[in-house]
């Protein structure tokens, strides 16, 4: 399966760039409106905060630099979203032990339990909106989330 960088590069073989701007704009309004709806479900923390947690819980103990390249951000902006999380008491950060001028971030307990009520907050609220909607539609929906997942370099949850 190529990778979005990859998927650039390929011809649009059968498509015609009309008809990608239309897909391409109301994906971005229904996305949009979507992310809006299910927003306050983020345990209150900014969608940057929960992000950037749920990359530290995930993948930590991470370097700010790590963290930042992850979430594609700023130094600056992961610097001050740390220092919130720390403030919270949701991450922790701890001197490396192989260079003392730099450190590792780790979620604590409570970080972790914060992000698994947001996810299950999240969860409930698209629920919600999927309980509006036919089955039909929500059939087309479940089979768009290959597309969605690979568009978003989101890697999908392993079978069991």
């Amino acid at each position: 399966m190529p990778t979005a960088h990859e998927a650039d590069d390929r011809p649009a073989a059968g498509r015609d760039d009309e008809g990608v701007d239309e897909v391409s704009g109301r994906l971005a309004l229904a996305v949009g409106r979507l992310n809006r709806r299910i927003r306050s479900s983020t345990g209150g923390l900014s969608h940057g905060q929960l992000s950037a947690l749920s990359t530290i819980v995930r993948n930590g103990p991470l370097r700010p630099s790590e963290l930042a390249a992850i979430e594609v951000a700023a130094a600056p902006t992961i610097t001050r979203i740390v220092a919130e999380l720390e403030t919270r008491g949701l991450v922790e950060r701890t001197p490396d032990p192989q260079d003392r001028r730099s450190l590792f971030v780790t979620g604590t307990e409570a970080g972790k339990a914060l992000l698994l009520e947001a996810r299950s907050d999240r969860a409930r609220a698209v629920a919600d909106v999927l309980g509006e909607l036919s089955p039909e539609q929500v059939d087309a929906l479940r089979a768009a989330i290959p597309a969605l997942e690979q568009a978003a370099q989101v890697v999908p949850p392993t079978a069991h």
